[in-house]
């Protein structure tokens, strides 16, 4: 989107604010299918866990994806939004089986990932089809926060346990038609996730009645100018030729399923604040937004970095800035970074802010949640309110004291 659009939503519906460009999302969507053309049975299945506002589900259901969920209420969330449950897989981690059965029982595609709730749920549902997260033991992230299949992460079965999963599937008579695995995000180098990918080939092979092998996601999105990227193209030709060759040795056709979460709507998303104060000190500029980690936390969180625009200003002259919330704690999105200057009442604009970024706001302060816009078509669209007082007083229960 264009400085001058993004200042036109700001202008309309206040700060701070996120926008998520429908355009962009499409293109990404366009980008990952187009590279795995040759692949007859494709299925992109969302991580709603990256950005979960129901107008963006409907998005990506109009353009064919399906769901991939960790929670009940994700799976709610997408029923809701339209997806039957045949296109929802849910791989939750360290859930009861009392939601694992409740998934279940509403249709989705069941993931697990430990062996003590493999065995409780193949006793109990010997018939429901189910999916094994397996840990490749492979570190294919940059950012040990975000990377999950290295052997000390707390996801998936050990690839070194395949015996006891294999006994675990004799002896219930369970039903086994997926096997998944998830390196993380952040993939920087494409022969490791291939590495990866040949351990989930080989885990395949003991399975005589798969119907898919889920690869996961991970892929990794520029978040400043010259920044490396997962090379997709690259990725798709070499796995494709892969899974083309070992559906043959299966002897039947799969389908290679995908879980992109940031890939689709990281770059989609731009995050705008309004500044509240420009604040000279003896050793630093600070410009103060209107709003903090409450709303933005990962780069407090994972050290991730967001470029930062001042929208309102794009071509002025470039001076260094500390940009910092008004939460009461160190607050801080970047530290002495150049952007062009920065006067009370300019807007700046947050790149990279469509995945895990709502989504992981909270009320701290007791501020308020953001509003949301989706551009579409060239309009704004609302798609979630700013919260109000009301909504932090809304499920507290008062009592005489």
């Amino acid at each position: 989107m264009e400085s001058n659009q993004l200042l036109s939503v700001a202008e309309e519906f206040g700060c701070p604010l996120y926008v998520y460009d429908a355009a962009k999302i499409q293109s990404q969507y366009n980008r990952l299918t187009n590279a795995f053309a040759k692949v007859e049975k494709l299925q992109i299945n969302y991580a709603v866990k990256a950005l979960s506002n129901l107008s963006v589900l409907k998005l990506l259901k109009k353009m064919g994806s399906g769901l991939d969920t960790v929670s009940i209420q994700e799976v709610q969330l997408g029923l809701h939004a339209g997806f039957s449950p045949e296109r929802i897989i849910y791989t939750p981690n360290g859930v009861s089986l009392d939601e694992i059965e409740e998934a279940a029982a509403l249709g989705v595609q069941i993931n697990i990932d430990n062996l003590s709730i493999l065995e409780q749920f193949g006793a109990k549902h010997p018939q429901t089809p189910v999916c094994i997260r397996i840990n490749p033991h492979v570190m294919a992230g940059g950012n040990s926060n975000i990377s999950v299949g290295h052997i000390d992460s707390k996801f998936g079965i050990s690839i070194h346990q395949l015996p006891h999963i294999l006994r675990i599937v004799e002896n219930t008579k369970m039903r086994i038609n997926g096997i998944h695995m998830h390196t993380g995000s952040d993939i920087l180098d494409i022969e490791v996730f291939l590495y990866a990918s040949e351990i989930l080939f080989d885990t395949a092979k003991h399975f005589t009645d798969l119907e898919f092998i889920d690869f996961g996601s991970g892929f990794k999105v520029p978040y400043k100018k010259g920044d490396i990227e997962t090379n997709i193209e690259e990725l798709g030709r070499k796995l494709t030729k892969r899974f083309l060759a070992f559906e043959k040795e299966y002897g039947r056709p799969l389908t290679l399923a995908f879980e992109p979460g940031k890939f689709l709507v990281s770059e989609a998303g731009y995050f705008l604040a309004k500044v509240n104060v420009v604040k000279q000190t003896t050793s630093t500029v600070f410009a103060g937004i209107d709003s903090g980690f409450n709303h933005l936390i990962r780069p407090m969180l994972y050290g991730s970095e967001h470029y930062i625009e001042n929208i309102s200003h794009p071509k002025g002259k470039e001076r260094f800035y500390s940009v910092v919330g008004y939460i009461c704690e160190t607050d801080t999105f970047a530290t002495n970074r150049r952007i062009t200057e920065i006067k009370e009442g300019d807007i700046l604009s947050f790149r990279n802010a469509g995945a895990y970024c709502f989504t992981m706001a909270s009320n701290y302060n007791s501020r308020f949640k953001p509003a949301e816009v989706l551009w579409m078509d060239g309009k704004a669209h609302l798609i979630r309110k700013r919260e109000t007082m009301e909504d932090i007083l809304r499920n507290q229960v008062e009592i005489e004291i």
